[in-house]
């Protein structure tokens, strides 16, 4: 048996009750096998075996109490993957799904993640099966400041930078920046990014993440000799992520005709109204249903025992921006019928393993979540650059900050996939890119 069928088994046998995480840590390693082999000498400093382990995996008790007076508890985590580059960075995750194997999962991808952005920060990830959905305000400050009450223990600028992700918006960082504030007594601003203007947060941060999904599709389909020009998009989500692709994607002359949420999805074949959809969901906080009753023409298609309508309407591009695994084999499948040239991973791992397969297979061009959502926790660096030096940029610095962030990382995964001999797998490209710089700082600094 090989090293990495080794480690591969020994981390099956350990996580077994963890499959996001083997799913994640799978789809790395198996793109890492020219890597190892080139390297025989990462086997004697078990480099795999301490890659795949946390350094530190944190869970805890949040009580709080509800508007009618009833005392609730949720689970909170925090999963300190990698501070080999830097301060472990990674966003908190709301959500009931939240369990010990999605922290570790993201946790793990986050390293990968940081270490493409050029920018010194390591990967963590953290959150609580809380749901913010369908409580009010004052619940949701009672949940952070209790959250808080435990996690600022393990965070500090130069410890661990958390920031928001699904479930964990700018009311939700400043609930626990204000809570983090007054434990410590102190104003230590670049402890969590995205934060609100007023104190200390940084303009483009609330668009980075879909601005930067768009930015590596559009570097991706010019290596292909097209562009995102009068190409006709789908996006799922409709959160924050999918907003600002669809918006930037919209600049560069796209025409977006579907967006969704966890209900369905809505179809606007004269091309989705951004104003409508931030109106929902920005403003009302509403189900993307309601935009159909808006738009004329506009169609909604409800969601079925857990389908994905969306993935069945045809387009050239398709950016799963809502969750992970939201795009399976047989959806993938619909796509490459309808004619799809690209696919841009905007949600954490949002498609299967046997879905990558099978798109790869089949010529459609894959931009893994890993590079092509990485604009978010590279503003999220740059907001720290912000706080530690006292000053904001403009909006334009940022973006083009931003769009120069997301370019490298696209030549990083172009030509790292080249130098194995692997064309236009940039799934394995971005895996050994991460991995050449993650490696070499894993092994400078000793057996830790």
């Amino acid at each position: 048996m090989s090293y990495l069928e080794n480690v591969l088994t020994n981390l099956k046998n350990k996580n077994s009750n963890e499959p996001e995480f083997l799913q994640a840590a799978q789809e790395v390693l198996d793109s890492l096998k020219q890597v190892i082999e080139k390297h025989t000498e990462y086997e004697k400093a078990g480099l795999l075996e301490r890659l795949t382990e946390p350094e530190r995996l944190i869970s805890f008790r949040v009580s709080w109490v509800d508007d009618n007076g009833n005392v609730q508890v949720n689970r909170g985590y925090r999963v300190q993957f990698n501070g080999c580059i830097g301060p472990y960075k990674g966003g908190l995750r709301f959500h009931p799904s939240v369990n010990q194997s999605i922290m570790k999962f993201l946790g793990f991808e986050q390293v990968f993640k940081n270490a493409l952005t050029g920018l010194p920060i390591g990967g963590a990830k953290g959150g609580s099966d809380f749901d913010p959905k369908g409580k009010s305000d004052n619940e949701i400050m009672r949940f952070c400041q209790s959250f808080m009450n435990e996690l600022y223990r393990h965070i500090g600028q130069d410890v661990d930078v958390p920031a928001g992700d699904i479930g964990v918006g700018a009311r939700e960082i400043g609930y626990l920046f204000g809570q983090y504030r007054k434990i410590r007594n102190a104003y230590e601003a670049g402890v969590l990014t995205g934060k609100g203007l007023e104190y200390g947060g940084s303009l483009a941060r609330k668009e980075a993440t879909g601005y930067g999904l768009v930015y590596f599709m559009r570097e991706m389909l010019k290596n292909d000799g097209m562009d995102l020009k009068d190409k006709v998009v789908t996006i799922s989500g409709s959160g924050n992520v999918a907003i600002y692709a669809c918006e930037k994607a919209q600049e560069y002359g796209a025409k977006v005709v579907a967006m969704s949420d966890s209900n369905g999805c809505i179809y606007d074949a004269d091309g989705i109204k951004l104003d409508v959809v931030k109106q929902i969901k920005e403003v009302e906080r509403g189900r993307i249903k309601d935009y159909a009753d808006r738009v004329k023409g506009a169609v909604y298609y409800q969601s079925v025992n857990g389908s994905h309508p969306i993935w069945s309407i045809k387009a050239d591009i398709a950016l799963p921006c809502a969750t992970q695994n939201e795009l399976n084999l047989e959806e993938a499948k619909e796509l490459v019928k309808n004619g799809i040239v690209a696919v841009g991973e905007g949600a954490n791992m949002p498609t299967t393993l046997d879905a990558v397969h099978y798109l790869q297979a089949n010529g459609v061009l894959l931009a893994p979540a890993k590079a092509a959502n990485a604009g978010g926790v590279a503003t999220s660096a740059l907001e720290m650059s912000q706080n530690s030096m006292r000053l904001s940029w403009t909006f334009e610095e940022v973006d083009k900050k931003l769009d120069g962030i997301m370019t490298n990382i696209f030549k990083s995964c172009k030509n790292a996939a080249e130098e194995y001999g692997l064309g236009k797998n940039y799934v394995a490209g971005a895996n050994i890119a991460a991995f050449d710089k993650i490696s070499k700082a894993m092994i400078a600094q000793g057996i830790i």
